[in-house]
């Protein structure tokens, strides 16, 4: 059964004209987990398209590129995209309610953050409401400036994309300490962890280029000896 398949079948459980953000009381415990980091990032991508006013084919095709929809499953992901466009709560609720699932596991907020940047960047531009709207997703899931600014510079081509800035550190941190921050943010990368922490086998694809730029960045301090 796909995860389409299971969202779709969660969604449909609901009592009718239930909240959609109701559903994350459902998925609290594994396999469903892969379930609520779909949704979650699906919802709160409808609601971001909706506060920059406009849902462009780009963004659309964004969501494939993230979790690799089958043309099959693309009703299903559609479905959970229409009813989180729609539905009358604030994304304020919806990043609440997922703050509440994932409680403290603060890797699977950047894991969710960055299919959010992924999504806003789809269509070229980085608005001023997106910014405003990941800032506040971001500061509910307890990230820090730091980190914000981290996976701002990996995906916005005018951020502040020095290398000290992608892996999230000062520019005076010691080398060795970056090392070790750097090998951290490699192991929390590897998909099978990626896939530990509840992120679908469908959205891996996402480690592909978080690995890149931080290797990259790695490798411009060590090569500049820090």
């Amino acid at each position: 059964m796909s995860i389409w398949t299971r969202i779709s079948n969660v969604v449909a459980s609901l009592a009718k004209g239930e909240s959609l953000a109701n559903v994350f009381e459902h998925l609290r415990t594994p396999p469903e987990r892969s379930v609520a980091f779909a949704i979650a990032v699906v919802a709160l991508g409808a609601k971001m398209a909706k506060a920059d006013g406009l849902v462009t084919r780009d963004e659309v095709t964004a969501f494939r590129e993230v979790f690799q929809i089958a043309r099959s499953d693309e009703a299903g992901a559609a479905r959970v995209f229409n009813l989180a466009r729609q539905d009358v709560a604030g994304f304020e609720e919806y990043a609440l309610r997922i703050k509440g699932l994932f409680g403290e596991e603060h890797e699977s907020y950047l894991d969710l953050m960055e299919g959010l940047f992924h999504i806003a960047m789809a269509d070229g531009e980085y608005h001023e409401n997106e910014n405003a709207f990941l800032a506040r997703v971001g500061d509910i899931f307890g990230m820090s400036e730091l980190e914000f600014r981290a996976l701002r510079a990996r995906f916005v081509p005018d951020a502040d994309n020095d290398p000290f800035t992608i892996l999230g550190v000062p520019s005076d941190m010691p080398l060795e300490e970056i090392r070790k921050v750097w090998r951290k943010l490699v192991r929390e990368t590897h998909p099978d962890s990626m896939i530990a922490r509840g992120v679908p086998e469908e959205a891996v694809k996402l480690a592909e280029k978080r690995m890149s730029d931080i290797n990259r960045a790695w490798d411009e301090i060590n090569g500049s000896g820090g």
